[in-house]
């Protein structure tokens, strides 16, 4: 079953399917891109497993940039070189560009109006939901190690509990995690 899955995340995605299927999470992930993303990717085209799809997020989250516009870079880039790369960003920016612009000419005109102010702090709610959903969603798929949850508990603890700077920790948490997960398959 492996094979098979894997099967399917190595054939050649065509530059129509990268274009409408990036647009496609533009889109729907307006507000948190993550969870369409992984929806799309993963459950409806099938171009990736869980795994290879929580491998691309992990990559585009070290790099530079939003972790989805990174992974549509390398998921692109993979398929169909620079060419893909161009669609796959100019299909998951266009509509939310749309959409912003359009949000702006409305919220001046809504901006103090209460109602507004206590929508977004919903939507904001929303948007976190929709996080800790696809995080468990993976998390359930992937089956991580007790190794893992450790590393992921002490990210957590370092910066949410313990309010440390991001980038220490993650020069710290890296190397740690690659060289414990190294260490934990060679046995």
């Amino acid at each position: 079953m492996q094979h098979e899955s894997s099967a399917v995340s190595r054939r050649n995605i065509g530059k129509a399917e990268l274009f409408l299927g990036f647009l496609k999470i533009g889109l729907l992930g307006f507000g948190g891109v993550a969870p369409w993303a992984r929806h799309i990717i993963v459950e409806e085209k099938r171009w990736l497993t869980d795994r290879e799809f929580a491998e691309l997020l992990s990559v585009g989250q070290l790099l530079p940039g939003p972790n989805t516009i990174n992974a549509a870079v390398i998921l692109g880039d993979r398929n169909q070189g620079l060419i893909g790369v161009l669609l796959c960003l100019l299909g998951q920016m266009a509509m939310p560009l749309v959409i912003v612009t359009a949000l702006a000419v409305v919220y001046e005109r809504v901006a103090t109006i209460p109602e507004v102010g206590a929508a977004l702090i919903g939507a904001a709610a929303a948007s976190a939901g929709l996080v800790l959903g696809t995080a468990l969603k993976m998390i359930r798929n992937i089956k991580p190690t007790p190794l893992s949850y450790a590393i992921g508990a002490a990210g957590f603890a370092a910066i949410g509990l313990l309010r440390w700077p991001l980038v220490p920790v993650v020069l710290v948490i890296v190397p740690t995690a690659i060289v414990a997960t190294w260490w934990e398959r060679r046995r």
